[in-house]
C-alpha cells in the first residue's frame, strides 16, 4: 500500500519539463515585449504620449489692411473665433461626428465632405470646421470639453467690410480656398483657409495674406489648456497692408449720385494712371464673404438678373454710343479723310444703299427734327449721327479700326483687376474669323457711331478720351497708389488735332447747343462727351411697347481741364431710358466738382500755412494717427445735393 501512495505524489517529470517550459516562454514573450516597448517603439509611444499631453494650436496671421490714398482705412480686420477639429485619433472623430454636428449646427453632409477634402492632409494638423463661431457655440464646446475632446477654438481676424456694398467689386472679398487655388499655391494654403477670391484680395493676395504661427501648450486629461505651461511659440507674420490710389471722397460721392441705379463709375488721373474711384452697381456686400458663404445663397447670387457679381466697370462690355464719335473725329482730322471743312446737312436722317439711317434727333421730344448743315465741331457737340454716317463711310473700316485699337478699343487696359474683359473693335479679319463671311460696306456706318459690334468697357473709356485729350499718351490705370513700372502707350495726335477735339468736347459742356450745356460748372473747365446706345432699333422698341430691359444705355465721360486733363470720369447708367448727358452727365459733373473742391480746399490751406507759420520757440512732436473712414449708411436713392451745380433740364443728349 505505501508503494502506491509514494508513487501517487510523485509529479511525471514530462509534465514537469512541459510546465517549465512554458513558464519560461511566457516570461521570454513578457520580456520580449517589454523590450520592444522601451527599444523598438519608445519614438513612437513618446509621441503618443506627447500628444495627449501636448497640443499644436495653430495662429491664424491676419491680412494687410488696404488704406486710401490719405491714409484712411477702407479694408480692416475684426476678432472672431473659429472652430477647430482635431484629428489625431479619427475613430474619436467619429464617434463624436453626430453629437458635433447637432451642438454646433453644422449640417452631417457638410461635415463629412470638410473630412473627404483633407483626408490627405496628417492626421495631427486639425481643420477649422466652422469658420465663425457664435457665442452658443463657443458655450457648446467648452461645456462639453469631457465628452467631446476632438474640438478647439482658436482665435482668428476676419475681414470688415464698409457697409452695403461700398468699393465692393474694386477690393473684392475673401473667401475658403478651392482645389486649383491650393496646387497653384505650391503647398502654402490648406484645404479650409482662406484667400483673395476677387478684386484687390485676389490680384494682391500674396501681400496681403501673411504667414501662419502656432504655439504648443500642455492640456490637462480633458484637453483644456493648463496655464503656465506654454511649450513654445512661433508668432504669426502679419500681412503686408496696401495704399490704394482710391479717394475715399470721390468714391462716397459717385456711389451717392449714382444710387441704386445699374451702372459704373470710373475716375482716374490719366497723367499717371492712378483710379481715383471706381464702383459698379449692384453689388454684394463683401461682408457677407468673410465667413463661409451658404450654397443657397451663391446659388441665388449666380442667378440674380441684376449681376450683382458682374464688376461693369472692368467687365459691362457694351456699345459706347456716341461717345466713340471721338475715334471717328480723329481719325478724320489725321487723315484728312474727309477734309477738315467737310460739312453735311442733317434733315434727320440719311439713305446709304438703299436703306435710311435715322440722327437721333428724329426721335427727340423737343420737336426738332433735324441738325440742318453742320462741321465737325457742330457736328461733336450737337453729336449728330448724320455727320459721322458720312465720315466714317469715307474713312472705311480699316482705318476706323487702326485708331480704335490704338486708343485701346479692343483691347484689356492692363488694370491691376483680376478678370478684365477687353470689349471688341470689329474689322474685316475678325468678320471672316469669327462670322465666317465677308465685311458689308453698310455695317460702317453703325460702327462709326458706337453701335453695331463695337463695345467697351467704362475703364476703357476712361482710359481712350484721357489719353486722347492728353495728346495721345494712354497710360495704364492701376488700384495702388505710386505703382512702379506703369505702363504707358504713345500714339501721338497733332497739335491741331488735339485742339479741335478738346474745344468741341469743352463746347459739349459750355456752348450753347451742347448736349450737355447743363452740366457747366463755374471756374472748372468740365468736358466731355455724352452717349446714348440702343439696345435694339427705336422702331423695334416702340413695336413691344418700350420694356424697360431693351432701354437705352446712358454713357457720359467727363474730364477737366479742357487740354492735359488731371481727371476723367467715365459714367455708364444701363436701361436709363434717358440720353447721357441727362442720366450719367451729373454724376461726371458730381465728381469733379468734388475733386476740384477738395483739391482748392487743400491748397488754399496750404498757402495760408505758408504765409503765416506758426511760431516755434521749441521743437515740436507731433503724433500722426491713421483715420478710420467714416462708416456712412449710403442713402443710394437721394441725390448729393452738396455736389449738384444746378437742376438738371430735360435735355434729349
Amino acid at each position: 500500500m505505501s508503494y502506491w501512495f509514494g508513487n501517487d505524489n510523485r509529479l511525471p517529470q514530462a509534465r514537469l519539463a512541459v510546465a517549465s517550459y512554458v513558464i519560461v516562454g511566457m516570461i521570454g514573450v513578457l520580456l520580449l515585449g517589454f523590450w520592444k516597448l522601451q527599444v523598438i517603439d519608445s519614438d513612437k509611444y513618446d509621441t503618443l504620449a506627447e500628444r495627449n499631453r501636448v497640443r499644436e494650436i495653430p495662429i491664424i496671421a491676419p491680412r494687410g489692411r488696404m488704406l486710401d490714398r490719405d491714409g484712411r482705412v477702407l479694408v480692416d480686420n475684426r476678432p472672431s473665433f473659429s472652430v477647430l477639429l482635431l484629428r489625431e485619433d479619427m475613430s474619436q472623430v467619429e464617434k463624436h461626428l453626430g453629437a458635433i454636428s447637432d451642438g454646433l449646427g453644422i449640417p452631417m453632409a457638410d461635415l463629412e465632405e470638410q473630412l473627404n477634402n483633407t483626408k490627405d492632409l496628417p492626421h495631427f494638423e486639425p481643420i477649422i470646421i466652422k469658420p465663425e463661431a457664435s457665442q452658443a457655440d463657443v458655450a457648446f464646446i467648452e461645456s462639453h470639453r469631457v465628452d467631446i475632446p476632438v474640438l478647439e477654438m482658436i482665435s482668428v481676424s476676419r475681414r470688415r467690410y464698409q457697409p452695403e456694398g461700398f468699393l465692393s467689386h474694386a477690393v473684392g472679398y475673401v473667401g475658403e480656398v478651392s482645389e486649383e487655388q491650393i496646387e497653384e499655391s505650391n503647398g502654402k494654403l490648406r484645404p479650409g483657409d482662406f484667400a483673395g477670391k476677387s478684386g484687390l484680395e485676389r490680384q494682391y493676395n500674396d501681400i496681403l495674406m501673411g504667414t501662419d504661427g502656432k504655439r504648443r501648450v500642455v492640456v490637462n486629461s480633458v484637453g483644456k489648456e493648463m496655464k503656465d505651461m506654454r511649450l513654445s511659440e512661433q508668432e504669426a507674420i502679419p500681412g503686408k497692408q496696401i495704399q490704394l490710389s482710391i479717394d475715399y471722397d470721390l468714391q462716397l460721392v459717385a456711389e451717392q449720385s449714382l444710387g441704386a441705379r445699374p451702372g459704373a463709375v470710373v475716375a482716374l488721373d490719366p497723367r499717371n494712371g492712378e483710379v481715383l474711384a471706381m464702383l459698379s452697381h449692384p453689388a454684394a456686400d463683401p461682408n457677407d464673404f468673410a465667413v463661409r458663404i451658404s450654397g443657397d445663397e451663391w446659388k441665388r447670387l449666380n442667378e440674380d438678373p441684376e449681376k450683382p457679381l458682374l464688376n461693369r466697370a472692368i467687365q459691362a462690355q457694351l456699345a459706347p454710343g456716341s461717345v466713340f464719335k471721338i475715334v471717328t473725329a480723329t481719325a478724320m482730322l489725321e487723315d484728312h479723310v474727309p477734309s477738315e471743312s467737310f460739312k453735311t446737312t442733317c434733315p434727320g436722317y440719311a439713305t446709304f444703299f438703299g436703306r435710311q439711317y435715322h440722327c437721333w434727333v428724329y426721335y427727340a421730344k423737343t420737336g426738332r427734327k433735324s441738325h440742318g448743315v453742320t462741321d465737325l465741331h457742330e457736328a461733336i457737340l450737337k453729336s449728330c449721327d448724320v455727320f459721322f454716317y458720312n465720315v466714317g463711310l469715307r474713312l472705311g473700316i480699316e482705318r476706323l479700326a487702326y485708331y480704335a485699337s490704338h486708343f485701346g478699343i479692343g483691347h484689356k487696359t492692363g488694370i491691376d483687376l483680376p478678370s478684365e474683359e477687353p470689349g471688341l473693335m470689329p474689322s474685316p479679319g475678325w468678320v471672316q474669323r469669327v462670322q465666317h463671311r465677308k465685311w458689308y460696306q453698310g455695317e460702317v456706318i453703325s460702327v462709326s457711331t458706337g453701335q453695331g459690334a463695337v463695345t467697351t468697357t467704362p475703364v476703357q473709356l476712361a482710359r481712350m478720351i484721357g489719353g486722347i485729350a492728353s495728346g495721345g499718351v494712354f497710360m495704364q490705370p492701376h488700384m495702388l497708389k505710386d505703382a512702379p513700372n506703369v505702363g504707358v502707350e504713345r500714339f501721338p495726335i497733332s497739335e491741331p488735332t488735339a485742339e479741335k477735339i478738346t474745344d468741341a468736347m469743352y463746347g459739349v459742356v459750355n456752348e450753347p447747343g451742347g448736349t450737355a450745356g447743363q452740366l457747366r460748372l463755374a471756374g472748372i473747365e468740365l468736358s466731355g462727351k455724352s452717349g446714348t446706345a440702343q439696345v435694339i432699333g427705336y422702331d423695334t422698341l416702340a413695336r413691344i411697347h418700350k420694356q424697360k430691359k431693351f432701354d437705352d444705355n446712358a454713357w457720359f465721360v467727363g474730364y477737366a481741364p479742357r487740354r492735359n486733363p488731371e481727371i476723367v470720369v467715365s459714367v455708364l447708367v444701363q436701361e436709363s431710358g434717358k440720353h447721357g448727358g441727362e442720366a450719367a452727365g451729373p454724376v461726371v459733373r458730381d465728381v469733379i466738382k468734388a475733386y476740384y473742391d477738395k483739391k482748392n480746399k487743400k491748397e488754399g490751406q496750404y498757402t495760408a500755412e505758408t504765409k503765416a507759420p506758426a511760431p516755434r520757440s521749441k521743437p515740436v512732436t507731433t503724433v500722426v494717427s491713421v483715420p478710420r473712414a467714416p462708416r456712412v449708411a449710403l442713402k443710394r436713392q437721394e441725390a448729393v445735393s452738396a455736389t449738384t451745380a444746378r437742376p438738371v433740364s430735360e435735355r434729349e443728349r
